[in-house]
């Protein structure tokens, strides 16, 4: 089993009297990782799953003594699939008051928005996690940087969900990300906001999948769709809580040809892109490689700062005319800038851009040094 990030901050983690909350996309591995940690752990250990309709009926009746008679007695309690059960938030603050010496681990995926599920209800009683598909810096520490440098192009094309790196072949690779393409649209895009209709939104995400690393004009998406730009703006949230997207806005200082108003959304995986477009042509027969790679560079990225536990912004930069860098990061007010180039070329940097940051690096991104910049310190 291929060792998670996350992992090493499970113990901080959990603390008797609160909920440790961890949540992310399907398949990303959620359940194994807690098993993991719990094959480990010294005490006794309720373990059971939202969708069991005893377990579901006992939380949901929100009765303090039938708290207290059916887990009394335990130090942690795990709950699976915690979206399935209504009330989730206020079921668990109840809990944990009436049961202060419990630790708490609850387990969900994208209906599972802890902002509102699980904000309110446990203000000051909750640390939560997020778990994405496998990271390049848990695949080298697993690897090593060899056999990462043969899996490149295939992380390019088939992303990193942990069966698709087990699956045996390409065909079997291919069947698990178009299922897991309906997974995410019929069984939690759908439920998000009680959707019907799934082939307008398999539709937007074919278009937005053709434009990775480019603004996204929802009034120009409303019109390809036959759907007004709220509507279009309304879907794109929710494929962003369903782990599918990730928005990404322009970087400015208030210079007034910097872009701001418009957005670039990225895939959490590329994998999922590819599921979305059934395209898993190798790179050498593709026209897209330069948003494969700036697709994968962003996400991990992303997942670095996540686990190492560190706040950075990230946007795209761009200038009305046409001047633009890919990958933009600020941390403590220093910023970091990024051109992501599958093969090494000869790029200059904007002359707008370090005319106005003079102090902010920018480096290339390639295939040859882009693994020093997605591992941990």
């Amino acid at each position: 089993m291929i060792s998670r990030l996350l992992s090493k901050s499970i113990s901080k983690l959990l603390k008797k009297g609160k909920v440790w909350v961890l949540y992310g996309a399907r398949r990303v591995g959620k359940t194994c990782l807690v098993k993991e940690f719990l094959s480990g752990y010294r005490g006794r250990i309720f373990s059971g799953q939202g969708e069991d309709i005893v377990l579901r009926e006992l939380i949901e009746s929100m009765s303090a003594e039938r708290y207290r008679q059916s887990f009394a007695g335990y130090e942690l309690v795990f709950i699976d699939e915690a979206q399935r059960i209504r009330q989730i938030g206020e079921a668990l603050k109840l809990l944990v008051d009436v049961l202060p010496e419990l630790n708490v681990i609850a387990t969900g995926s994208s209906s599972f928005d802890p902002s509102q599920e699980l904000g309110e209800p446990l203000t000051g009683r909750k640390a939560v996690s997020l778990l994405y598909p496998l990271s390049v810096a848990e695949l080298h520490a697993h690897w090593g940087g060899m056999k990462l440098e043969q899996h490149l192009d295939d992380l390019l094309v088939y992303g990193s969900y942990p069966e698709v790196l087990t699956a045996g072949n390409h065909d079997e690779r291919v069947e698990f990300l178009l299922r897991l393409r309906e997974d995410y649209l019929c069984k939690d895009v759908l439920e998000l906001d009680r959707l019907r209709n799934a082939r307008k939104i398999l539709d937007l995400l074919r278009l937005v999948a053709g434009q990775v690393g480019k603004e996204v004009s929802l009034p120009e998406l409303g019109r390809q769709l036959g759907l007004n730009k709220k509507t279009v703006d309304r879907y794109l949230d929710l494929l962003g809580k369903a782990f599918v997207l990730v928005r990404v806005e322009g970087f400015s200082r208030n210079l007034r040809k910097e872009i701001t108003k418009s957005s670039r959304y990225f895939f959490v995986d590329n994998g999922i892109r590819n599921a979305v477009l059934q395209n898993f042509r190798p790179l050498a027969l593709r026209e897209d490689v330069g948003a494969l790679w700036e697709n994968f560079f962003i996400m991990e990225r992303l997942k670095l700062h996540h686990y190492a536990g560190r706040y950075v912004q990230g946007y795209f930069w761009r200038t009305y005319d046409q001047q633009e860098i890919d990958w933009i990061e600020e941390e403590e007010g220093v910023l970091r800038a990024f051109e992501c180039k599958f093969r090494a070329r000869s790029v200059r940097v904007p002359g707008a851009w370090s005319k106005a940051y003079p102090n902010a690096s920018y480096e290339q991104i390639t295939r040859d040094n882009y693994l020093k910049h997605l591992l941990p310190d």
